[in-house]
């Protein structure tokens, strides 16, 4: 054994690496913004007194973005909590790391990847290995077909897809608010709908029983049947993003459905649910200028007046224009960094690191 890959779950089996004294690395599947917290949330926890959601300043982390407290993962909004406790474990196991391999690439992060291989004097090294993507997905075929008829008739990069992952819901009044929105945009959209929940990450852990279709505003399906199509529960996302026909992707900022996009170059609406998926939306949004964020109510509820304001400018505002411009240079730029470019280089240089210590 050489060398021992988990990723950030498993930070105990790092303790098998010692015992067969081996190299240990962690597979980090985020963003080095994200990254970047983990690594300093000691120093964080040591220097920030109070909660980082009451903080009037933005976190300034090396060679990021800066993000307010309120941005931050959910772990790190209750600081007395065992999960908060929990985050600091991890984060000082990380630091102990031979190395650690993340989904992200060097022209994507620049400046938060060279500060991270700074990072306690360049003990822990970093590669950017990203982006590593699901190339396709066997699920319902049936709704795949129907998706992918409905786009081929569409104009190229008029439709708006709308889809909150494999896990994120809306409450009742949210999903209003966003078909009223949707609507009054005059946009066309592609929407995967789930049943509603107060839980905005309710689909995780409950079987689909309803239709989510009659939680709609009474007439809305058929007041929008020649710009929009509503489908239940799941959608091809890849093949989705792929189309000519798309020219925007309304989403909750997984990582994995932020890559895609990047992959497919479709500009973004960010809505982000839980986890670290409010990071992803300031990296999106101020850092790259690649989406826009739709602002919330006192309430916590995005207005159909502000939805039809973001989906207008994405998909016909000039500054949408710019957005998928900026979308396309990386799109080729990760395109390049998985042909020859440098995140095949890193993983080569890895590989061959681990090759010459095996003694093959």
């Amino acid at each position: 054994l050489v060398a021992l890959v988990v990723d950030l779950f498993a930070f105990q089996a790092l303790e098998f690496a010692k015992e067969f004294k081996a190299l240990s690395y962690f597979y980090f599947p985020s963003s080095a913004l994200v990254l970047s917290l983990l690594l300093h949330a000691l120093k964080m926890d040591e220097e920030v007194s109070g909660e980082y959601a009451d903080l009037t300043e933005p976190i300034k982390l090396p060679g990021c973005v800066p993000v307010m407290g309120v941005d931050l993962p959910d772990p790190v909004q209750n600081r007395s909590s065992e999960i908060y406790k929990q985050f600091l474990q991890r984060a000082k196991a990380f630091a102990t790391a031979d190395g650690i391999l993340i989904n992200t690439f060097i022209e994507m992060e620049s400046s938060a990847i060279r500060a991270l291989g700074e990072f306690g004097g360049g003990k822990v090294k970093l590669y950017p290995v990203g982006p590593i993507t699901q190339k396709g997905s066997s699920n319902e075929a049936d709704e795949s077909g129907k998706c992918l008829r409905w786009l081929d008739k569409q104009p190229p990069c008029s439709v708006l897809y709308v889809s909150f992952g494999s896990g994120g819901t809306l409450s009742q009044q949210q999903i209003n608010e966003l078909a009223w929105g949707l609507e009054l945009s005059c946009q066309r959209f592609l929407w995967v709908l789930r049943a509603p929940s107060n839980s905005a990450s309710s689909a995780y852990l409950e079987v689909a029983k309803e239709d989510p279709l009659q939680f709609l505003p009474s007439g809305f399906l058929e007041r929008t049947k020649d710009k929009g199509l509503v489908v239940p529960l799941w959608a091809p996302q890849i093949q989705i993003l792929s189309h000519n026909s798309v020219g925007g992707f309304l989403t909750h900022c997984g990582w994995n459905s932020t890559l895609e996009s990047v992959q497919e170059g479709v500009p973004l609406i960010t809505w982000p649910l839980f986890a670290e998926q409010k990071m992803n939306a300031v990296l999106l949004t101020n850092g790259l200028k690649v989406a826009l964020r739709p602002k919330l109510n006192e309430n916590g509820i995005v207005e159909k007046e502000e939805i039809a304001k973001v989906v207008k400018c994405l998909m016909d505002g000039a500054e949408g224009k710019g957005m998928h411009e900026r979308m396309e240079n990386l799109k080729e730029s990760a395109a390049n960094a998985l042909k020859d470019g440098s995140s095949t280089q890193t993983l080569l240089e890895l590989a061959s690191h681990w090759e010459s210590l095996s003694g093959i």
